[in-house]
């Protein structure tokens, strides 16, 4: 397994639209372990492949407590949504800044696992933040363009300063 590189915002790689994963193959179990992998050393509760630069429908995640409950869904979508929360959200791709962000409160989703067996789940509070969140990424959306341009701005500018200042 290997750690890959994480995009960081603004990379307009970010904002690539994934494509479907046609099969699960050797491959694709291989980057779901470096995803996983990757995910946990940052350390972060969830990943899109948008993140690392491979633009196919692939995210993991893992809200669980001790980090056993790693879960992988391959070509994600979302069949239902009912009700809303605001949660604050954080994201490896735009580190250290965290800000409310309004999503559906519970979500029924389908997708395919690590061995592309098709399943469906139902998720709410975190788990559910979390899938839309990530389902985000796989659409090129980063959880910080749901703010005012306002605070995209200066959200834009700390991070470019951080930059700056680590070079």
């Amino acid at each position: 397994m290997a750690i890959l590189n994480i995009l960081r915002y603004p990379d307009p790689r970010l904002h690539t639209v994934a494509q479907p994963v046609n099969a699960v193959d050797t491959r694709i179990r291989r980057l779901v372990d470096d995803m996983a992998e990757t995910m946990y050393a940052a350390p972060g509760i969830g990943l899109a492949a948008t993140q690392v630069n491979v633009h196919e429908r692939i995210i993991v995640l893992d809200t669980s407590d001790d980090k056993t409950g790693l879960r992988v869904f391959i070509n994600p979508r979302i069949t239902a949504r009912s009700g809303e929360q605001e949660r604050e959200e954080g994201c490896l791709s735009v580190p250290g800044i965290y800000e409310t962000v309004r999503r559906a409160e519970k979500i029924t989703v389908e997708a395919l696992d690590r061995d592309g067996q098709p399943f469906t789940t139902e998720a709410e509070g975190l788990l559910a933040v979390c899938i839309q969140h990530e389902m985000d990424h796989l659409e090129g959306k980063v959880f910080v363009e749901y703010l005012s341009q306002l605070k995209q701005g200066r959200i834009k500018n700390k991070l470019k300063k951080r930059l700056r200042e680590t070079m």
